[in-house]
């Protein structure tokens, strides 16, 4: 998943405490990276507990939790907005399936699901 704000994505972690930070906005969850973060804005842009005000919320199971005070709530906000990062990850998983199965002239969908691949093409 990548940093809200910028759309940097986390690299394989360290030993020991993640730099990246987990947040709800719109009622979902969302992460932002360390740069981000120092720009001290963040806090304002993500959604607050109606009981105590904090910014420590958490996105699980269809409802959002107070990690501060334990208030559960369900979500008020519908999913939406995030169709535009699901197609961009699409797109660089295909890229990576191009350069790791050597696409012959085509997407990565279809490199997948051509010739001698071992994949039976859905239809």
């Amino acid at each position: 998943m990548p940093c809200y704000r910028c759309g940097v994505r986390q690299t394989d972690p360290e030993r020991g405490k993640s730099p990246w930070r987990r947040g709800v906005l719109r009622d979902q969850l969302v992460l932002i990276c360390p740069g981000c973060q120092a720009s001290g804005e963040v806090t304002a842009e993500l959604d607050h507990c109606a009981t105590c005000a904090s910014t420590h919320l958490i996105s699980r199971l269809g409802q959002v939790e107070c990690l501060d005070c334990g208030v559960v709530r369900e979500p008020v906000v519908a999913c939406t907005g995030h169709r535009q990062q699901d197609d961009s990850l699409a797109e660089e998983v295909a890229r990576a399936l191009d350069r790791v199965l050597g696409s012959a002239g085509g997407s990565g969908a279809a490199a997948a699901g051509g010739k001698g691949s071992g994949v039976v093409p859905p239809g």
